[in-house]
């Protein structure tokens, strides 16, 4: 939100600086985030001065160019080659000097230097009135008053406005902070509480009266809970132009642009007060009936932004007696907004149910200014109040007479309510005693009312408008923020009690993991838990069905929590890969989420996602792109470092992996991982392979309970290695042998390892070859030669018996 610092001191006569005026307005809870400068007129006319056209010939060689003599009050005149076609002798003119900087509509800026134009020097610009962002002519140069000197700046002579603007981080709970005023309001009660006592003005609309009631609009509210209060009132006679430039001023101070003078005031009074305000034109109110309901589900409305929509039964809107002109709260309609033809309009003020509001905008995707304060709850009780002020406004830029009364439809008086205060509660929660004077002279300049005072507490009544304020413990929020969190102290002495919590805690083991991983070259990422609905598309593995569904959806791509972690994995691959990022190792802990018959699940996940090379390009590595036996290698080291062994494998079969296997305990799942298919790939834009891991972190936390590690001394005697070169059928598996070898020798064998495979040339059809070595150790002597060769005779024999294997 962007509060002009001008502006903000219409309301309240502050001497500070900016940034101190910030500072303060960051320690009572609205933080500034950013201070910026603004000028009405960019540049400020730096380097501009009146020039007095003192002679003016033709260009020798260019028919449409004048060559003159321009005395700026620097001494001698300067030369200057003009092409406008009203340059004249006697002139006062705008002359941009040499090194001034001119800026463009679009912000681009080009800065004035010597040159020479068709043989003659030129040493400055004569300008025209859009070159200075003065106005939109360019007919001709910008002729000024004859009674102005020679050298004078422009900016003294031109009305430029100077204005800091702070850029405030408004938390959603703070409505009543939404506008200027409402942040004078919260000022005002800083600065109290420093010992200044500043006055807060209102804008006054004592002026208001009633011309004539010569064109009434009737107004009907169907639903009293979808729009409470609703006010309304005609102005006839007025005049569509452009707004007077201080309101201007104030707008674009704001990033607002202006359109006209009657859109400007209703943009004006809505960051004045906070009160959105809506103008028709009553020549497109058919039957002079305003009716404001809701609409049958799939009705087509098109919006002030040109956009054709299908509304939902339970979008509140403005209609007149035959169709809808306005999606109430949110935005106008094409065809009933104010023109430069409009010459009478009714005037809307109104207070919209809050989560109506939110759920229209969202549905639509819509986000106005409007319905970013009626979606957080406005102040009920200053609808009318902001419809007079809005109704002076428009009768003093446009003119025009107020032609009807104010319909005030307000059936059930939204009132304030009651709070007690304990004077015991605000010590024990603040953790220091505030004075009790000083307690309600800050809930007064609150504008909360202080009813009754006991020994006990406060009993209070707090405005309609402050929606975030509800229990004592928000009152206590309010005098904290204001008394200010840095006057609070602090003890020197720490407290703090020794919890047992054992080694297999969830996040005790997800650290010894994320940790492991880190060290292998990964890096942790953390996504959003709601996603797409789309995703459940992609696989037949997730249903429709099975979809926890936001009931009010901020857009359509976080419409659903997640039921994989997959594809929110994905996304940030494909974010990477986009940005030449295309060696990456990612992992997630997070959760997935269910709606199945039985209820609502969530559970538990740790994925792996590596695509590219395992390492980055130096110049002694050479590249070796990541594959299926990488990433179990990585799995088969974290289940080692939990102490998790004796894990069986099998194949998966489902449409996420092209290759992929499980690894289990017993009947117990813990990760299913291979490579993802290029059909879910090719949705991300992602072309290279990707590898998948997906543990079900449940599962591996209860298995890790109840494997413990061993460690054993490193042996005396030496381990001996031998080697097999093994001519196998092509459907035999490296398991296969492994499983044999381990029941052929039991005691010495203690490793086998497949280091080499070959299929090809100089071999039968339907063969391959296998180099396996075989490692053998015995813990409590030196193995002989007669030993060795017994136990790989006993191999042999057993892979030539079981497998048909020959040796090469």
């Amino acid at each position: 939100m962007k509060i002009s610092y001008n502006w903000l001191k219409q309301f309240i006569k502050i001497d500070w600086d900016a940034e101190r005026t910030g500072e303060l307005l960051t320690d009572l809870g609205l933080e500034v985030e950013g201070l910026a400068n603004y000028q009405s007129i960019k540049g400020g006319l730096e380097g501009i001065v009146v020039g007095h056209v003192i002679a003016c010939e033709q260009h020798s060689n260019a028919d449409k160019l004048r060559v003159t003599k321009v005395d700026i009050g620097s001494g001698e005149p300067i030369q200057i080659v003009c092409g406008a076609p009203n340059v004249a002798i006697g002139q006062k003119v705008p002359v941009a000097t040499i090194g001034t900087v001119l800026y463009d509509e679009d912000g681009s800026d080009f800065k004035i230097k010597k040159g020479k134009i068709r043989g003659e020097e030129s040493h400055g610009m004569i300008c025209a009135e859009d070159e200075l962002g003065l106005g939109k002519g360019h007919d001709g140069i910008m002729v000024l008053e004859e009674s102005l000197k020679p050298g004078t700046p422009c900016a003294e002579v031109f009305n430029i406005e100077d204005d800091l603007v702070f850029e405030i981080g408004l938390t959603p709970n703070r409505s009543d902070a939404m506008s200027h005023f409402g942040t004078a309001r919260d000022l005002k009660a800083g600065l109290l509480q420093q010992g200044h006592h500043l006055e807060l003005i209102s804008p006054s609309v004592s002026d208001f009266y009633i011309d004539n009631r010569s064109l009434k609009i009737d107004s009907e509210v169907e639903d009293n809970k979808l729009a409470p209060r609703y006010c309304g009132l005609t102005i006839s006679g007025i005049k569509v132009t452009d707004s007077p430039e201080w309101i201007q001023n104030r707008l674009k101070a704001i990033g607002l642009t202006p359109k006209n003078n009657i859109v400007d005031i209703t943009n004006y009074v809505l960051h004045e007060l906070g009160q959105p305000i809506h103008a028709f034109d009553t020549t497109k109110i058919k039957g002079n009936k305003i009716k404001i309901k809701t609409l049958a589900s799939g009705t087509k409305f098109t919006t002030l932004d040109g956009v054709e929509r299908e509304l939902h039964e339970d979008d509140l809107m403005i209609c007149n007696a035959e169709e809808p002109m306005c999606i109430a709260g949110v935005l106008g309609g094409l065809n009933s907004g104010v023109t430069n033809q409009t010459t009478s309009i009714f005037l809307e003020s109104a207070y919209f149910n809050p989560i109506s509001i939110r759920k229209t905008a969202k549905r639509h995707a819509l986000n106005t200014d409007a319905s970013f304060r009626f979606e957080r709850g406005i102040d009920p009780n200053i609808t009318e109040y902001a419809l007079k002020r809005a109704a002076i406004l428009i009768k003093e830029v446009a003119g025009g007479e107020i032609s009807s009364g104010i319909e005030d439809l307000y059936p059930n008086k939204i009132e304030d309510f009651q709070v007690f205060l304990s004077f015991e509660s605000t010590t024990k929660l603040i953790g220091q005693e505030i004075p009790r004077e000083t307690i309600k002279s800050i809930l007064t300049s609150l504008d909360i009312k202080v009813n009754s005072v006991t020994e006990g507490g406060l009993g209070l009544t707090i405005p309609s408008y402050r929606t975030d304020v509800k229990r004592e413990a928000d009152i206590i929020e309010e005098i904290l923020r204001v008394y200010g969190y840095n006057n609070i102290q602090f003890s020197n002495k720490l407290n703090a009690t020794m919890s047992h919590a054992s080694k297999f805690e969830d996040y005790k083991i997800q650290n010894v993991v994320a940790n492991q991983l880190i060290a292998q070259g990964f890096n942790e990422m953390m996504a959003n838990s709601l996603t797409s609905a789309n995703h459940t598309r992609l696989s037949e593995l997730l249903k429709e069905e099975h979809n926890v569904s936001m009931l009010n959806p901020l857009s359509n791509d976080l419409a659903v929590m997640r039921q994989s972690l997959l594809f929110s994995g994905l996304e940030a691959l494909s974010y990477n890969i986009n940005r030449k990022q295309n060696n990456l190792k990612f992992f997630e802990f997070g959760k997935t989420y269910h709606n199945f018959e039985s209820g609502y699940t969530e559970n538990k996940h740790l994925t792996a996602l590596i695509t590219g090379n395992r390492t980055s390009d130096t110049w002694n590595n050479s590249n070796k792109t990541s594959d299926f036996f990488y990433l179990k290698g990585i799995i088969e080291s974290i289940f080692s470092r939990l102490g998790v062994n004796k894990l069986s494998t099998s194949p998966i079969k489902n449409d996420v992996f092209s290759e992929g296997i499980v690894l289990s305990l017993g009947k117990t799942k813990l990760v299913e991982f291979g490579i993802v298919k290029r059909t879910i790939l090719k949705s991300f834009g992602i072309s290279q392979e990707v590898l998948f891991a997906d543990f079900n972190w449940g599962n591996v936390i209860e298995v890790a309970k109840f494997n413990k590690i061993k460690f054993t001394p490193i042996s005396k005697y030496p381990e001996v290695k031998r080697d097999f070169a093994l001519l196998l059928d092509e459907k035999i598996t490296f398991e296969e042998i492994h499983t044999i070898a381990k029941k052929s020798e039991k005691k010495l064998l203690k490793d086998i390892n497949l280091f080499d495979v070959y299929q090809g040339k100089n071999l039968p059809s339907g063969k391959k070859s296998y180099a396996v070595s075989f490692t053998l150790e015995d813990k409590e002597k030196t193995l002989t030669d007669k030993q060795i060769d017994k136990i790989m005779s006993k191999l042999q024999n057993s892979f030539e018996k079981q497998l048909g294997a020959e040796l090469r």
